[in-house]
């Protein structure tokens, strides 16, 4: 196995969860339907919003490192949906789907052996996608932890977690 197998094969792990972080499916399984709009106490946002700001924010970094002609998201705005913004069961599924999707995709340039992971970025010359795909998998791995913890204050784990 070369270095660059290596690499590939620790970002793909790292990108998936698991080893010292919980992985998505792991925090959003068996979620109760009825709490995703619930805003715990001393939080301003809710479930919903916590997940559609890591969709979000992953789908902008993938699109910054794909794309040429890249447009800058307005900050904070850009990143997190309204602060009234409700979701319903479809929305829901919606956000966890295109997650998993852009994740997808992600782990899919990172696998292909063709795909330079230092090579600049046609966008922004001075990144790469390996420093794109490292600061996907750290901010998944906060936010999924936040997730975590805001399903322990909300009691919404399976009563057999």
């Amino acid at each position: 196995m070369t270095a660059d197998d290596v690499l590939r094969t620790q970002l793909l792990a790292l990108l998936d969860g698991g080893n010292a972080h919980m992985s998505f499916d792991e925090a959003v399984a068996d979620f109760p339907m009825d709490q995703i709009n619930t805003t715990p106490p001393h939080v301003p946002y809710t479930p919903w919003r916590l997940l559609e700001h890591l969709r979000m924010t992953q789908r902008d970094i993938l699109d910054f490192a794909r794309e040429s002609r890249y447009s800058e998201m307005p900050w904070p705005e850009g990143y997190w949906p309204s602060r009234d913004a409700q979701a319903d069961t479809a929305a829901w599924r919606r956000t966890i789907e295109q997650f998993r999707a852009d994740l997808g995709e992600l782990r899919a340039m990172v696998a292909n052996p063709q795909t330079d992971l230092e090579a600049p970025l046609p966008f922004d010359r001075g990144h790469s996608l390996l420093r794109e795909v490292l600061l996907v998998a750290d901010h998944n791995a906060y936010h999924i932890g936040e997730f975590a913890i805001l399903r322990q204050v909300m009691d919404t784990w399976p009563a057999d977690r």
